[in-house]
């Protein structure tokens, strides 16, 4: 489903060429749940973007679905996106100029999903939130809003989805409710989650857990395997 290859990213500083991601390889198969996990600058959400083609590594090969992203120009990318990739930001990233019906609608309208406004209604009322379908998202809690940005996500049902910091801006109840949306929605559709976080038990809630550091990616040894006796 995802395999890089030697996939690096610099940039250039005023001090020089900083490396961002030193190569990495690695693989997520259909319908795992990984989380990747790592301090702030260790180049974690830099990575999500790569995977996620919302930005373009400086070298290695990123292979999204079967298909070689690594080799797409933007408007490729964004097809693709369009087709099989769904995102969750940390800020949301909701339209201010849209009800919270009108946000989750968006995408389906631009993929040209059947009985899209039906879809959009469906979900809103999955995650619990019909009453508040022609509210904007300035009258919406942010709990409410990570909510209405999962359903958005959600609505043409990609084969993967990206959550960068999905409760980062939460507080505990909000975080909560938004981890068991998250993982209850991931379960009923099949798709790969691949998610950034701080939160060390929503990353344990994963199959698997990566760990950035330095711009290096290397496995978390499974909790099952330590314990002995």
């Amino acid at each position: 489903m995802i395999k890089t290859r030697e996939l690096t990213k610099t940039v250039p500083t005023s001090d020089g060429t900083l490396q961002i991601l030193k190569p990495i390889s690695f693989s997520i198969e259909a319908g795992e749940t990984v989380a990747i996990v790592g301090a702030s600058g260790s180049g974690k959400s830099t990575l999500l973007s790569l995977l996620a083609g919302l930005d373009t590594a400086t070298s290695g090969e990123i292979e999204l679905n079967g298909q070689r992203l690594d080799k797409m120009d933007e408007e490729q990318r964004a097809t693709l996106r369009g087709q099989d990739v769904g995102f969750i930001f940390q800020a949301f990233m909701l339209v201010q100029s849209l009800t919270a019906l009108e946000n989750i609608l968006l995408p389906a309208q631009i993929a040209g999903l059947e009985n899209a406004e039906q879809h959009a209604k469906n979900i809103l009322e999955q995650v619990g939130l019909s009453h508040r379908a022609d509210h904007y998202p300035n009258q919406l809690s942010g709990g409410e809003q990570q909510r209405v940005a999962i359903a958005r996500a959600f609505i043409c049902k990609p084969k993967i989805l990206f959550a960068d910091e999905p409760t980062g801006n939460l507080d505990a109840e909000n975080g909560q409710k938004v981890e068991q949306l998250l993982f209850s929605l991931n379960r009923e559709s099949g798709t790969t989650l691949v998610l950034v976080t701080h939160d060390t038990q929503l990353a344990q809630k994963c199959d698997r857990q990566l760990i950035m550091q330095a711009g290096q990616l290397s496995e978390a040894i499974k909790q099952e395997a330590q314990r002995v006796g």
